[in-house]
């Protein structure tokens, strides 16, 4: 599975399936601090990912 982190790095895991609160957990990424795209599409956190999966990952800031 290869994975853009949010520093504009790029990962490359092997990895059947997981869910992917676990792997952003597993990457050291808060899952309340990022949005998560598989494949192109934007996903919730208990959606599963792995193989030949694309995750990009962005984190999102907010204010006011």
């Amino acid at each position: 599975m290869l994975i853009a982190l949010p520093d504009g790095s790029r990962r490359e895991i092997i990895l059947d399936e997981a869910r992917i609160e676990d792997i952003l957990k597993q990457l050291g990424l808060n899952p309340e601090e990022v949005i998560v795209a598989k494949n192109g599409k934007i996903v919730p956190e208990e959606e599963t990912a792995g193989g030949s999966d694309e995750l990009k990952i962005v984190r999102f800031v907010h204010g006011g």
